[in-house]
């Protein structure tokens, strides 16, 4: 069995507040693989990290993102010390120190982001290896699909693996992402055997990361990256 990928879930979510630059630098220093942020595009056209579609549940705003400007977002607090980050600034942050896997979470981000990774790899010390789209809609990944054949792109689903697979060759992808709920040692090998790999989420208590492992998944998205080191030594505790 190979390396598993240890991929922290909107940076490191059980330790500090989620999709927070604070959080994304926590979990590379717990170790991370890849960290997974979801993106927003607000009014004014930038992309904000943050995975609800408003404000209310994880801010002292309120109201839809894609209806504020950026400069509105800006001054928004999370958890009354936390700024909501930019795609930019989380790929400053990250510096290639990991590789990182953007959700498109919110509706028109498709463009932007592809435009962004486009300029990472074409300007700066990015390659197209070190990036991972994921959705859950559909009509996102085909137009990231369409605006540039080189991003890796990873289907994400719920509800049926073989489903995933099915739109995952459509979109020439070359992960799905099952949830946890879902996930079996048979349909982990479906996945392989058809050429993807299988990163689940959101996988936190330690025995069901055990079974992850024992399923051979390549990668395990979890909101304790931590647990993700050495998992057998956490139940020996």
């Amino acid at each position: 069995m190979g390396k598993i990928n240890k991929i922290g879930h909107r940076g490191a979510k059980a330790h500090l507040a989620e999709n927070t630059l604070e959080s994304i630098a926590k979990a590379i220093d717990l170790g991370v693989d890849m960290i997974e942020i979801d993106v927003h595009r607000c009014a004014s056209g930038e992309l904000y990290v943050i995975h609800d579609f408003t404000l209310d549940r994880t801010t002292d705003g309120s109201g839809e993102i894609a209806k504020k400007t950026s400069s509105q977002l800006q001054e928004m607090l999370i958890e009354e010390r936390f700024r909501i980050p930019t795609l930019l600034q989380v790929l400053e942050l990250i510096e290639n120190k990991c590789q990182i896997n953007i959700e498109l979470k919110g509706r028109n981000t498709a463009r932007a982001v592809s435009e962004i990774i486009k300029d990472k790899v074409e300007k700066e010390n990015w390659e197209y290896g070190s990036f991972l789209v994921s959705s859950f809609q559909k009509n996102e990944l085909f137009e990231v699909r369409k605006i540039n054949s080189r991003i890796p792109l990873a289907v994400l689903s719920k509800a049926s693996v073989p489903e995933a697979i099915e739109l995952g060759k459509k979109l020439d992808a070359v992960a799905i992402h099952p949830s946890v709920g879902i996930i079996t040692r048979d349909n982990t090998k479906l996945c392989q055997d058809q050429g993807f790999q299988v990163n689940v989420w959101t996988v936190n208590e330690v025995n069901d990361i055990l079974r992850m492992i024992d399923f051979g998944v390549d990668g395990i998205i979890s909101d304790f990256p931590d647990r993700l080191k050495d998992p057998v030594k956490l139940l020996q505790v």
